[in-house]
């Protein structure tokens, strides 16, 4: 089963909040847009995040997103 970009924002979010405590929204801003890639250029995996927050925010965004690049490589779009 193929993840969509907003699918892959829910289970960023999901886990965050569970792991790291917060608000949904405060971290919905921390992860910002999922960016997708061609995959002709990316074939191993096709999407990135720039998160922006806190150094803490970003290594927990960043360490869950690589995290998630292992089961979900491949992204749809939304």
């Amino acid at each position: 089963m193929t993840v969509t970009s907003d699918q892959m924002v829910d289970l960023l979010l999901a886990r965050l909040v569970k792991e790291r405590g917060g608000g949904k929204f405060r971290w919905r801003r921390v992860v910002g847009p999922v960016r997708l890639y061609s995959l002709a250029t990316h074939p191993h995996c096709n999407w990135a995040i720039t998160p922006a927050g806190t150094s803490a925010e970003v290594e927990a965004v960043e360490r869950l997103a690589d995290d998630l690049r292992l089961s979900h490589p491949i992204l749809s779009g939304r």
